[in-house]
Parts: C-alpha cells; structure tokens; sequence
C-alpha cells in the first residue's frame, strides 16, 4: 500500500502540473506519513546527503561552463567549422546545424542548453537560406538531445553515482552513440532537403578553408579534447575536468575570443544558479523517491516481475526500451536516471549487460524524451526561439524521433559501438 500511495500521489502531482522537483518531494513526503516507518525528518536529511557528493559538484561546473562557452564566441566558430566541412552539400546548412549542435555537446552536457545556444543563432540562418520554419526548429530540438549524449553529460554523472559504474568510462562508451545519433539525423536532414531542393552554399570544399576555419575555432575545438583526454588520461577526474572547463571557458571568452565581458559575468552566474538550483533540488527528492522505493523492496519485486515476463533477453532488453521511452515523455531525465536505476540495472547486469553500456541505453532512451510531449524541454526551447507552437512542432520532429529510436536499436544490440574505446 505504501508504494501505492507514493505513485500514486506522484502521478496526481505530475496531473495538476506540480514541477517535478516538488512532486518527487511531497509524494516521498505523503508516503512516509502514510507508512509511519520513518520519521519526516528523513526527507531533510536525505535532501542533504544526496547531494554531498564530490561527483555531484561536476553538475554546476558543467552547468557553468556551457553558459560560459555559449556567450564566449564558440557557437560562430564551431558552426563555420562545419560549414566549411559539408556546407556545399545538399542540406549542409542543416548538417552544418547537427555537427554543431554535437560540438557543442561536447561543452555543455546539457540538451536544453545546446537548444537554446545554438538555435538562437541557427534557425533564424537556416529559415534565411530559405529552409522550412518547421523543418529548422524541429532539426535543432532534436540535434540538442546530443548534449546529454556526448560526452561530458550530467545525466552520465548521476547514472553513474546512482548505478556504480565509473563516469570516465560513461564518458568515453558515449562518444561513438553520440555520433551515430549525429549521424542518422543527419541522414534524415539529407533525404529531406534532397527532397525539398534545398541545394548547399555552392563554395567547393577545400582543405585549406576547413584548416583556416579550425584553426580560428581552435580553442573552442580543444576543449572537448582537454576534458576527455584529461580524463582518460589519468589527469584528473570528471569532478576536476569540470572545474577545469570552466577556467578555460572564462581564459577563452575573455582573454583569446574577447566575445565575453566582464559585464555579462553576474548574468552568466545567475542563470548557471538558477539551473544548478533546479537541478539539484529535482536530484534530492528524486534521491529520496528512489531510497523510499528500495526500502519498500520496489525493485527487486519489479525485476522479479520482469524477469517473469520472458527469458528471452531481447524480449526484455525491447520491453525497458519501451518502459524508458514512456518515461521519458513524462519524467524529467535526472529524476528518471536516479529513480529507475536501482530499479532497471540489476536487469540489465542478469540479462549480462555491462553496466556502462546499458548506461548509455538509458541516457540514449531517455535524450529521446526531450523532444516528446508533454515535457519534451528541447521543444519548448525551440518553440521559444520560433514561436511555433508545439503541436505543429511536435509533428516535424516525429521523423528525427524514428531516425534517432533506430540508432538506439543499434546501440542496444551492438554493445562493442558503446564499450570500443574501453577494451
């Protein structure tokens, strides 16, 4: 009954659009009131310990340094990268768009973010160069699910608090998915724009321009290099790459690109605060959700009850693809990763599942719940941006949803694409 009344309560809350941060809590907080097996006093102090946590402190780092990059002169630069690479292509605007969108990625480690950096620039190009309204937001929405894909990702950070499993190694299993997902909206981008006409920008590639174009973005180029290589290399550790990034954020904007002032600084750190704080506020009471979960014996009845379902593991691997994707529509990335790891991992590990890889399934899953309504937050970014609305936008994105739900198809049934660079 206890666990009755904690999902119950929570998807009352989530009905009469309670943000989800509160939900998590007053439901945590109505179930333990409910059961009387733990003092109320548990919520406030499992608020705190779920997020003292020297891993954790990489959240507001990279939270940080994606806005630092986003106002520093990055996004222009990586954009002329990728023009200069497929620009003279058949959709290479829009290419161009989705190769940015995965450079950025590798900054920010935020989906919204990536949406809300590069579409601001981008669609408004992209509808110029004569390109579909529709087509243009619905293609940076969905390039944006790259951020919580490629590495750094602050859902890879928490999976990997929440499940055990080393962050560097989610790192590194994350970055051939992520360009497998670049790589099948990119094929959707071409077949469309062939379709529609949309011709490239007519200037012939050249090695020398593309060489010219990285060497100005080199600093922007180099930070993604510098955290992983960091990283993998034994420097230093996901936590410290973070604070890393942020240094060289602030040299790079202020001090090599000059696009960053000392002026726009206090509204840098506030909006970076304001995230952080939602962020951390959604970790702790999912936290506290998920130990109410465990204490209840939740999980070990739901992997009893899967396990029960079929033997046969594809089977079951395509029911938690289903499961994850359904959530995803409803439940914010963080919250879900923290609530439905205890629940799905011990699954995954049964059906022999590496840890990691089945890390990045759920990440990969879930990034899919960022362009799904009713949350679908890259779609309310873009719709921001645009000023469509989200119906309209929520049928433009459904072929970028096919291509990406294929590519993780893929990724689910080839685990040596995630586990390549950790063998």
């Amino acid at each position: 009954m206890t666990a009755a009344v904690l999902f119950g309560s929570f998807a009352t809350l989530l009905l009469i659009s309670v943000p989800i941060g509160i939900a998590l809590g007053v439901a945590s907080l109505i179930a333990l009131i409910y059961s009387g097996a733990l003092p109320v006093e548990y919520i406030t102090q499992n608020l705190i310990t779920a997020v003292d946590s020297f891993p954790i402190m990489a959240v507001p780092f990279f939270i940080l340094a994606g806005e630092i990059m986003g106002r520093g002169g990055v996004t222009d630069r990586l954009f002329d990268v990728a023009n200069k690479l497929v620009g003279n292509r058949t959709g290479g605007f829009a290419m161009a768009t989705i190769i940015t969108c995965m450079f950025f990625a590798a900054i920010s480690g935020s989906g919204p973010a990536t949406v809300a950096a590069i579409g601001g620039i981008m669609i408004p190009a992209m509808v110029k160069m004569g390109y579909d309204k529709k087509f243009a937001t619905a293609l940076v929405a969905a390039a944006g699910s790259l951020g919580v894909i490629i590495p750094p990702s602050i859902p890879m950070v928490i999976y990997g608090i929440t499940g055990g499993a080393s962050v560097g190694d989610l790192f590194i299993a994350g970055i051939v998915p992520g360009v497998l997902v670049a790589i099948g909206l990119m094929l959707y981008a071409y077949i469309y724009s062939r379709k529609k006409g949309y011709r490239g920008t007519g200037v012939k590639f050249t090695f020398r321009s593309f060489f010219k174009a990285s060497w100005e973005a080199k600093w922007a180029l180099l930070i993604p290099v510098i955290i992983l290589g960091g990283i993998y290399g034994g420097v230093f550790t996901p936590t410290e790459a973070a604070a890393v990034a942020v240094v060289y954020g602030l040299v790079a904007g202020l001090l090599l690109y000059k696009e960053l002032k000392l002026k726009d600084l206090p509204k840098v750190m506030a909006d970076s605060a304001l995230t952080t704080a939602t962020v951390l506020i959604i970790i702790g009471t999912a936290t506290v959700f998920g130990r109410i979960m465990t204490i209840e014996q939740i999980p070990s009845r739901v992997a009893e009850g899967m396990l029960a379902l079929s033997e046969n593991p594809i089977i079951i691997i395509l029911l938690i693809t289903v499961l994850l994707l359904i959530i995803g529509c409803f439940m914010d990335t963080l919250a879900a990763i923290i609530i439905l790891t205890p629940l799905l991992l011990p699954i995954a590990v049964e059906l022999g599942y590496n840890p990691v890889h089945f890390g990045i399934i759920m990440v990969v899953n879930l990034a899919i719940g960022f362009i799904t309504p009713p949350l679908g937050v890259n779609l309310f970014v873009a719709s921001g941006i645009s000023g469509l609305s989200i119906e309209s936008l929520a049928k433009s994105v459904i072929p970028f949803f096919v291509a990406t739900l294929v590519t993780l198809l893929v990724i689910t049934f080839l685990p040596q694409l995630s586990l390549f660079f950790l063998d």
